[in-house]
């Protein structure tokens, strides 16, 4: 019997295809946040200073 497919393993190739393809425009757009900023994000979570989550640059 086969291993069941998980969110972390995607079976539509079509829609791997189009995703991967969306997220290069994004970033040929400058639509992107960077790492730090969103690292900075989740490390504020549960602390007083909680910050809003990052936008695009």
């Amino acid at each position: 019997m086969a291993e069941p497919a998980t969110a972390f393993e995607p079976t539509d190739d079509d829609a791997l295809t189009r995703a991967v393809a969306e997220a290069r425009a994004q970033v040929a757009a400058g639509q992107m946040i960077p790492l730090r900023d969103v690292a900075d994000w989740l490390d504020s979570w549960g602390t007083a200073d909680e910050r809003p989550a990052p936008s695009w640059k």
